[in-house]
């Protein structure tokens, strides 16, 4: 072999040797997971916003084994509702995404309608057991305290929501005619400036709005979704084609959910902050409902009422013509949150059968006393960031009455509604006052004024603001109130 020849041949292969890298690069196979989240609903940001702002999806995907050559690219995509996720998934936009019961419902119908186009129930993100997160508010100004009250007045709420599945459950249970009320379809954006702005009498809306917006300071709760005592929940539903095809990348997601709940639980108060800084959904209101004893429970498996609660809804929208027929059972799988609690080291078949949160709870400093009964607890947030827990009711207006003589700002104060068993902010409850032992007024907290009319009624008691049962509390609490 001549010089001029070798030194050809060492060129070409040193020129293949090169390009070796270059070749495998350009072998990956890129996958983009368009992930449709809701940012600002607020029981849905362990399945979303979280894991975006952590990278906990990033984490878990798999690189590894037949996944060595992909490359996943993530398309984060937020919208204010369910109806446009179910609209990316059927055009194959989106691969991944979350919403409430009855939007949950009707993604899982459409899917049957589309062939290729099918959809999966994969896992849960949260959920209230007696259906609290939906609501209806009215302008605080309002005369309105009940839905009844807003019979021919003009209401609005987001059409295909989970609270519009509500409203068409409580107005069926009640009998009313479809012309009960003018109800009208507005986003949660335009029904709150509508609100605020008096062009409408009522707005129905999905978590976080129904709490939210008393919060800010406008509206007052007249209907909770626990009135109806049918759950509620949002869930993540996944396109059944690319499960099938990278089934290891639904596991995936659904690992980092449940690292993302428990990143929540382990410091909600810091949790929730973060929270505010990535949706603008205030921290007080994010942990009213993720915090402790909150009104939605983090617990991403599928439990038989919740897949009930689905053929519930399906039920009311077959009535009213609005959805075609649904293979529910064939739409729920579990076989991925299955999978997922095995590999995290976690029993799924148990955690199925319990409705377990995490509670109030701690030493409360204003009566000296443990938190022994979490549901009749309650906890004082200082300006100071501080969050307090307190034993009762009682305690918790002593405690306010203490630290504001102190000097000491209260940011907002939770306690536990007692018909409807929700964490309720204090300044926004009626209560039930039976102050015959002016030495032990005893203060019944109650979302809704009918609750604490009838409760009051009862005890021989008289309904009171919040104003009015501070005004009457003590600064230090008899023991026997305690009891």
């Amino acid at each position: 072999m001549t010089f001029s020849r070798l030194s050809l041949v060492s060129a070409t292969l040193a020129a293949c040797l090169l390009c070796t890298p270059l070749a495998a690069q350009a072998a990956k196979e890129v996958v983009t997971l368009g992930i449709g989240t809701q940012n600002t609903t607020t029981n849905t940001v362990t399945g979303g916003v979280v894991l975006k702002e952590l990278k906990l999806l990033e984490k878990h995907l798999p690189k590894t084994g037949k996944y060595a050559n992909v490359e996943w690219k993530l398309d984060w995509q937020n919208f204010t509702s369910g109806p446009p996720i179910t609209n990316g998934m059927i055009a194959g936009k989106l691969q991944i995404g979350m919403m409430g019961d009855y939007p949950l419902l009707v993604n899982g119908a459409t899917g049957q309608q589309n062939k290729g186009g099918e959809t999966q129930l994969i896992a849960v993100i949260a959920y209230n057991a007696f259906g609290s997160g939906n609501g209806v508010v009215v302008h605080k100004d309002s005369p309105y305290y009940e839905l009844a009250d807003l019979k021919g007045k003009t209401v609005s709420v987001p059409f295909g929501s989970a609270a519009h599945g509500m409203m068409l459950q409580a107005m069926q249970e009640r009998g009313w005619p479809n012309d009960f009320w003018n109800l009208v379809s507005q986003s949660p954006e335009v029904g709150t400036t509508n609100l605020q702005e008096k062009k409408i009498d009522g707005h129905g809306d999905f978590v976080p709005f129904a709490d939210l917006l008393p919060h800010r300071g406008f509206a007052r709760k007249i209907f909770d979704g626990a009135q109806t005592k049918i759950p509620t929940f949002h869930g993540v539903v996944v396109r059944k084609e690319f499960a099938d095809k990278y089934p290891e990348a639904v596991v995936a997601y659904i690992k980092a959910l449940m690292e993302a709940n428990d990143w929540v639980r382990k410091d909600p108060k810091a949790a929730a902050a973060k929270v505010e800084e990535w949706t603008k959904i205030e921290k007080e209101v994010v942990y009213l409902f993720l915090g402790p004893g909150g009104i939605h429970t983090l617990d991403p498996s599928i439990k038989p009422r919740w897949v009930e609660t689905i053929k519930i809804a399906h039920g009311v929208l077959s009535k009213l013509g609005r959805v075609k027929e649904f293979d529910v059972n064939a739409w729920v799988n579990e076989s991925y949150v299955r999978e997922a609690f095995k590999q995290r080291g976690q029993d799924y078949e148990a955690q199925k059968q319990t409705l377990a949160n995490y509670d109030i709870s701690g030493r409360d400093p204003v009566c000296k006393v443990p938190v022994t009964r979490p549901k009749e607890a309650g906890e004082i947030w200082l300006s100071t960031g501080e969050i307090v827990p307190m034993s009762s009711p009682a305690c918790l207006l002593a405690g306010i009455k203490q630290y504001e003589a102190a000097g000491k700002k209260v940011n907002v104060a939770y306690l536990y509604d007692k018909a409807l068993g929700i964490k309720v902010v204090a300044d926004k409850a009626f209560y039930a006052l039976d102050a015959s032992n002016p030495k032990a007024p005893v203060a019944v907290p109650f979302l809704l004024k009918k609750d604490a009319e009838a409760h009051a009624a009862k005890t021989n008691g008289k309904l009171a603001t919040y104003a009015e049962a501070l005004g009457q509390a003590p600064t230090t609490v008899a023991a026997a109130t305690l009891k």
